[in-house]
C-alpha cells in the first residue's frame, strides 16, 4: 500500500512538471507579418514549432487551449543590436565618430582585459577581440532577459561591445534556464565593430595607438589586409606545405574571417557618407565575402543620408534610444544648447519613417531602451512620427530577421518556424496594452503586471505550468 501512494505521488508531480508538448490558441486575432491579417484564426504550437496558423485549423484533441477572444497574436520581437546575456555590458554605443555620442560601450567585465603597456602599432593588436563569442559568454541568469522579455521580445542578436574589434554576435531566443546553450540559435551572424576610441584601453585618453578616428580607420583597414594576406598564406601552405615554413596562427585574423557581416557605427550625415564609403572598400579587401551593415544612424530622418543608404544598399539598424534633454538642474539653460543638437532631438524618430520612404531596409534596436514602458514609448514616437504600425512591427519582426539572414526560422507566424509569438489585449505598442502572455520556443511565460498605466499583465488563461516555466 505504502509503494503504491509514494508511486502515485511520483507520477502526480511528473505531471504537474511538465509542460505541455501542444497549445492551440483559439479564436484569436493573428498578425502574421508574412501575410494578410487573420480576423480569427488558430494558431497551433507543438513541440516548440508552430504547427499550424490559419482560420479553419482543428484543435489538435491533447492540446491545451487558451481562448483567445479579444486578443492579437504577433511574431515575437526582435531586438536587432543587443548586450542581453553579456556579462557586465552596457548597451550598445549608438553610433560612431568622435566625441560623447560615438563613443564606445563600457566593456564587459568578463571580457579580456587589455593590457598595461600601450600599443604602438597595429602588430600590437590594439582593443581586438575579435574570436570572442558572444555565445560562448552568455550567461543565463541575465536579468535583464526576464526585463527585455516582458516587452514581447524573444529574440536578440547580442554582441560583445568592448573596444575596436570587440567580437562575434550571436542570436538567442530569451528562454530562461540554466544552461546558457539553450538560449543560442545562431553562434556567429557578425564582427561588432566601433570607432569611439576605446574607453579604458591603450587608445582614446591612454595615448599610444590608435589614438584618433584616423588612427582607428587605419588600424581597422590595415586588419582586413593583414586577414587578406594571411589567408594567402595559409592556402598557399594547404595546397603546397613541403618546403614551406607553416603560418602562425592568429586568433585576431581567424575570428574576422569567421564574420559573416561587420557592423560600422555612424550617427551623422558625414558619418554615414564616411563608413559607407569605408565599408565598400572593406569588402573589397576582404578574404571572405563579407556583408555590410550601419547602426545608430540618427541622422538618417535627413534625405540625403537615406538616398546614400539606399544607392548603396546597405541595411540599418536604427538606434530608438532617441535624443533626450539633458537632465536639467535648478540653474540649467537650454539656451546652451546648439542648434544642431535641438534639431536632432526634434527630428530623430522621424529618421524610420524618412528611411521607409526611400525604401531603405532598417530594423530597430533597444539601444538601452530595455524596460517594456521605455520600449513601447519609443516605438510609439517613431509611430507618431510619420512610421505606420505594420512597418514598425516589421522593423522589429521581419526585417532584422531578413537583416541576419534568419527569416527562415523566426520574424513571422508561419508553419514549421521557431515558436517565438506574443499574446495581446490590444495593439502591441498603444499605451494601454497588456501583454497577456509570450512564449518562447513554445515555452509559455507570463509577464508580471507592470505598475499602473504601463504594459503587460496576468495571463487568462494558462496552458501548462504557469509563470514563468
Amino acid at each position: 500500500m505504502k509503494k503504491l501512494l509514494v508511486l502515485s505521488f511520483l507520477w502526480c508531480a511528473c505531471a504537474l512538471a511538465e509542460a505541455p508538448s501542444t497549445v492551440a490558441i483559439h479564436n484569436a486575432r493573428i498578425v502574421t507579418m508574412s501575410g494578410p491579417v487573420i480576423a480569427k484564426g488558430t494558431v497551433i504550437l507543438k513541440n516548440g514549432l508552430i504547427e499550424a496558423v490559419g482560420e479553419n485549423v482543428a484543435v489538435p484533441p491533447d492540446a491545451w487551449v487558451v481562448d483567445g477572444e479579444g486578443m492579437t497574436v504577433y511574431p515575437g520581437l526582435i531586438d536587432g543590436l543587443s548586450t542581453v546575456g553579456m556579462p557586465g555590458a552596457a548597451p550598445a554605443a549608438a553610433g560612431g565618430g568622435r566625441g560623447g555620442r560615438g563613443a564606445a560601450a563600457p566593456a564587459p567585465v568578463a571580457v579580456q582585459a587589455a593590457p598595461a603597456e600601450r600599443s604602438w602599432g597595429p602588430e600590437d593588436r590594439p582593443q581586438t577581440t575579435s574570436w570572442l563569442l558572444a555565445a560562448d559568454e552568455l550567461q543565463a541568469g541575465d536579468k535583464r532577459v526576464e526585463t527585455v522579455r516582458g516587452g514581447g521580445v524573444t529574440t536578440a542578436v547580442t554582441f560583445p561591445t568592448r573596444g575596436i574589434f570587440a567580437g562575434q554576435g550571436s542570436v538567442i531566443d530569451l528562454v530562461s534556464g540554466e544552461k546558457s546553450a539553450e538560449m543560442v540559435l545562431v553562434p556567429s551572424v557578425g564582427q561588432y565593430i566601433s570607432m569611439g576610441g576605446g574607453r579604458g584601453f591603450g587608445g582614446g585618453g591612454g595615448g599610444g595607438f590608435p589614438s584618433s578616428l584616423m588612427g582607428i580607420i587605419s588600424y581597422v583597414r590595415q586588419l582586413y589586409l593583414d586577414a587578406s594576406h594571411y589567408k594567402l598564406v595559409k592556402d598557399a601552405y594547404a595546397k603546397e606545405p613541403r618546403g614551406m615554413q607553416r603560418p602562425e596562427y592568429d586568433r585576431a585574423l581567424e575570428g574576422l574571417m569567421a564574420s559573416q557581416r561587420f557592423l560600422l557605427p555612424a550617427n551623422q550625415l558625414i558619418e554615414i557618407d564616411r563608413m559607407l564609403r569605408f565599408g565598400a572598400e572593406l569588402k573589397t579587401i576582404s578574404p571572405v565575402e563579407q556583408h555590410m551593415i550601419i547602426y545608430g544612424a540618427r541622422e538618417a530622418y535627413r534625405p540625403e543620408a537615406a538616398e546614400l543608404l539606399k544607392k548603396a544598399n546597405v541595411p540599418v539598424l536604427l538606434s530608438i534610444h532617441w535624443p533626450t534633454p539633458p537632465a536639467r538642474t535648478s540653474d540649467s539653460d537650454d539656451s546652451n544648447e546648439t542648434l544642431r543638437t535641438l534639431i536632432e532631438r526634434d527630428k530623430a524618430p522621424s529618421a524610420p519613417a524618412v528611411l521607409q520612404k526611400a525604401g531603405v531596409k532598417f530594423a530597430f534596436y533597444s539601444d538601452g531602451a530595455e524596460s517594456p514602458r521605455d520600449f513601447q514609448r519609443a516605438v510609439k514616437k517613431a509611430i507618431d512620427a510619420g512610421l505606420s504600425r505594420e512597418d514598425a512591427l516589421r522593423a522589429l519582426t521581419l526585417s532584422p530577421a531578413e537583416i541576419y539572414g534568419i527569416a527562415d526560422r523566426v520574424g513571422s507566424i508561419e508553419k514549421g518556424k521557431i515558436a517565438n509569438i506574443v499574446v495581446t489585449k490590444g495593439e502591441i505598442f498603444d499605451d494601454g496594452t497588456q501583454i497577456v502572455m509570450v512564449f518562447v520556443d513554445g515555452k509559455k511565460y507570463t509577464p508580471e503586471a507592470p505598475p499602473a498605466g504601463g504594459r503587460g499583465g496576468p495571463a487568462t488563461d494558462d496552458p501548462g505550468a504557469g509563470g514563468n516555466q
